[in-house]
C-alpha cells in the first residue's frame, strides 16, 4: 500500500505489511516447533553427501537402508536431490504421496521396516524438469522433515546431490545431529571433491562417521582377474590422511547396476556376492560408531 501523504500514512497506524510478518514468523515458528517434535522421534540421522556426482552416492543410500531395515531397524529415507531424484527408480516406486487426515505426507512403504519420501513421488511426470532456486529447495527439504508423517524411526538416511551448496547446507540446518557419511571413488579427480566434502564437514560442524570407497574393484567375468576401474585404496588413503574412519570399500558389480534399475536393492536380495559382503561391512562398522 502507497499513502498520499506523510499524514495518512502516520494515521496508517504502522507498516501496511507488519500483519504479513508477524504471520510469517508463526508460520516459521510453527514449522520450527514440528521439525523438533519429527527429529525427537527418530534416533539416528545419517546423512549421505558427496562433492562429486557419479560415485554412487545414491545406491548407496538405498542400500543402506534397505540393509537397515532387513536388520529389524525401523528406518526412512529422505531423498533431497531435487534436480535428480533417484532413489524411487532404485526403489521401484511409482506412484505419488498420500496424504493423512492430519495433512501430513505419508512416506511410501516399501517394507514393514522401510519409508520413503522423494520429490520425483510429489510429481505426475517423473522426467519433468524442476527448475527451482535455492529458497524453493530450502524449504521443501524443511517440508519433508516438519510435514512428513515419519512416525518412530531408529535410522533416518538422507541422501542429498553433490557439493556443498544449498541443499547439504539446509539439510545439516534443520538436522543439526546427523552423523556424515562421505562416498567416494578410488581416483584423485573424485577425491579432490571429496577433500572438499570434508572441509565442508569441519565448516559446518558436522560429525563424519567415516568414508565409502565404491566402484573400487571389478572382476573379469572370463579370467576372475581384478581390474582397477577408477584405480584403488583412494578413498582408505584420504581417510588416513584426513583422521577419519575406513568405512570400507565396495567393489564394482553389474549386478548393482541392474539391481537399481529394477528398483530392488542389492541388499535386499538374498543372493551373497562380492558386494552384498562388503556393503555388510560397511554398515557394521557404522553402527560400532552408533
Amino acid at each position: 500500500m502507497i499513502h498520499n501523504s506523510v499524514n495518512s500514512a502516520k494515521k496508517g497506524g504502522g507498516c501496511p505489511s507488519q500483519g504479513g510478518g508477524n504471520n510469517m514468523a508463526a508460520s516459521q515458528k510453527k514449522e520450527e516447533e514440528a521439525i523438533k517434535t519429527s527429529l525427537s522421534k527418530i534416533k539416528h540421522k545419517i546423512f549421505v553427501l558427496s562433492g562429486k556426482g557419479g560415485v554412487g552416492k545414491s545406491s548407496v543410500s538405498a542400500n543402506l537402508a534397505a540393509c537397515l531395515s532387513k536388520k529389524g531397524y525401523k528406518t526412512g529415507l529422505m531423498d533431497v536431490d531435487v534436480h535428480g531424484p533417484s532413489i524411487a527408480q532404485m526403489l521401484g516406486l511409482t506412484e505419488l504421496l498420500d496424504i493423512s487426515e492430519n495433512h501430513l505426507l505419508l512416506p511410501k512403504q516399501v517394507n514393514g521396516n522401510l519409508k520413503v519420501v522423494s520429490v520425483q513421488a510429489l510429481m505426475q511426470d517423473k522426467d519433468q524438469a524442476i527448475i527451482w532456486r535455492g529458497p524453493a529447495k530450502t524449504g521443501m527439504i524443511k517440508q519433508f522433515v516438519s510435514s512428513v508423517d515419519w512416525g518412530e524411526l531408529d535410522f533416518l538416511i538422507i541422501d542429498a546431490p553433490p557439493g556443498t551448496g544449498d541443499e547439504p547446507l539446509t539439510v545439516v540446518q534443520t538436522i543439526p545431529e546427523a552423523l556424515g557419511v562421505i562416498v567416494t571413488t578410488p581416483q584423485e579427480v573424485a577425491l579432490a571433491d571429496i577433500r572438499k566434502s570434508i572441509s565442508f564437514c569441519k565448516t559446518v560442524r558436522l560429525k563424519t562417521l567415516g568414508i565409502v570407497e565404491n566402484m573400487a574393484g571389478f572382476k573379469c567375468p572370463h579370467c576372475n582377474e581384478p581390474i582397477n576401474l577408477f584405480s584403488s585404496g583412494g578413498g582408505e588413503k584420504t581417510a588416513t590422511s584426513q583422521g577419519l574412519t575406513f568405512l570400507g570399500s565396495l567393489p564394482f558389480e553389474t549386478q548393482v547396476v541392474t539391481s537399481g534399475d529394477s528398483g530392488v536393492p542389492m541388499m535386499f536380495q538374498d543372493k551373497e556376492t562380492a558386494f552384498t559382503k562388503a556393503f555388510d561391512i560397511v554398515v557394521e562398522n557404522i553402527l560400532k560408531q552408533l
